[in-house]
């Protein structure tokens, strides 16, 4: 089951930065007291034995995006309660930029986590291009 309330955060995108939404990010989020926070170690596009998807970046990103959703399903929540990512990739170049900010808006909408981008030279395995961890709260 899937906690349908409103998250328990709040997005802001002050004015006087770029408007970070297109890219797939926010820029601040703000968490009540009392809130439980959810932690999320890294997920990259595996299916459920352990083994990549695909060697494609793109469905690596998407896979991904649903293996964090079903970690934080796993607590009683949805994505919507996700407030920050760490996102790591491969050999990172700007083209890798259009998959993954589309992958946010589509699990996010207007309204995505907080978001870090980091490139990396490799991860865990050879196979893994892309790897996020992630924080969720619950009220």
């Amino acid at each position: 089951m899937t906690n349908t309330d409103q998250a328990p955060h709040t997005i802001v995108n002050p004015e006087g930065l770029h408007d970070p939404t297109p890219f797939g990010y926010s820029h601040t989020a703000v968490i009540p007291a009392g809130t439980e926070l959810v932690l999320v170690s890294g997920q990259y596009g595996s299916r459920p034995d352990g083994a990549v998807v695909s060697p494609d970046f793109t469905e690596q990103v998407n896979q991904t995006f649903r293996n964090i959703a079903t970690a934080v399903a796993a607590h009683d929540l949805d994505l919507r309660h996700v407030v920050q990512l760490r996102t790591y990739v491969v050999d990172h170049d700007v083209s890798k930029l259009g998959p993954i900010a589309g992958a946010v808006q589509a699990n996010w909408g207007t309204t995505p986590p907080t978001q870090t981008l980091i490139g990396v030279a490799s991860l865990a395995t050879p196979d893994v291009l892309f790897e996020v961890e992630a924080v969720a709260a619950r009220p």
